[in-house]
């Protein structure tokens, strides 16, 4: 049986709180994809609904998380191959990623065209009633648990302590609820910052996919020989794009401003 008193003791020492810490910053970072996407899933709700839409769908994101940290094990037990296609094996945490890089692409592919091919005017908070808050609420499980396995992977990675893994998360998700409506309001209001949220969450799907696929590869070489790909990469892309697009968003109003002095 797993020993709390332990994991207490061993937070509250001066390397169990610095691991809290960079662990709560780290969860906050790869939250990032998961807030882009509750964001723009609940702005097709009523603006009445999407404040309890974005709490429910991080307060899940901290049950799912804080429930499959207990399940650490079972996780890593994941990692073995279910059945194989050749030489290539397939294992649950290949169909996860794989699935949800699916799933992710096929939606985000359909809100990028909504937004090219609709008047803007026509689409904003439509309501779609009880069934459409609920459908949204059960896409956002869905991300929640395929996000989960990444926020898990470096909770596990910088501490083995579940309690300091678990502290971790839960600060990390109060911070992102708190600041969850300044992030999606500034989303929606810019829709140049919307295109880039959007392209970053294809990007994330597709390397999801990819990582399903590479899992699969994986199986065929030795270890010292599997690829990993690192999402770094799409994160400093969406930093440099979102630089980009405030640069010019102050061109804008600097424009604007000498217009109306003129």
């Amino acid at each position: 049986m797993h020993s709390f008193s332990a994991d207490l003791d061993a937070l509250l020492t001066i390397k169990g709180l610095i691991g809290l810490l960079t662990l709560s910053v780290l969860e906050i970072i790869l939250g990032i994809d998961n807030i882009i996407f509750i964001s723009i899933a609940v702005n097709k709700l009523p603006i009445s609904q999407q404040k309890r839409a974005r709490t429910i769908g991080l307060v899940l994101a901290l049950v799912v998380r804080s429930v499959l940290l207990l399940f650490v094990g079972w996780i890593a037990g994941l990692k073995e191959a279910l059945f194989h296609i050749g030489a290539y094996g397939v294992s649950g945490k290949g169909l996860i990623l794989a699935g949800g890089g699916l799933f992710l692409l096929v939606k985000t592919w359909k809100e990028i065209q909504e937004k090219i091919n609709s008047d803007e005017d026509e689409i904003e908070h439509k309501s779609g009633g009880k069934n459409s808050f609920n459908a949204i609420i059960m896409q956002i499980v869905i991300i929640d648990f395929i996000f989960s396995f990444d926020s898990i992977l470096a909770a596990v990675g910088v501490s083995g302590v579940v309690l300091i893994m678990i502290s971790a998360v839960i600060i990390s998700m109060i911070l992102m609820i708190l600041f969850s409506g300044v992030v999606a309001d500034f989303i929606n209001k810019n829709q140049g910052i919307k295109m880039i949220a959007l392209s970053f969450l294809l990007a994330i799907g597709g390397i999801l996919l990819a990582e399903g696929i590479i899992d699969a590869y994986n199986f065929t070489v030795p270890e010292i020989e599997h690829i990993e790909l690192n999402k770094n990469y799409a994160y400093i892309a969406l930093a440099f794009a979102l630089m980009n697009e405030v640069f010019n968003m102050r061109e804008k109003k600097a424009k604007r401003k000498r217009d109306l002095e003129l």
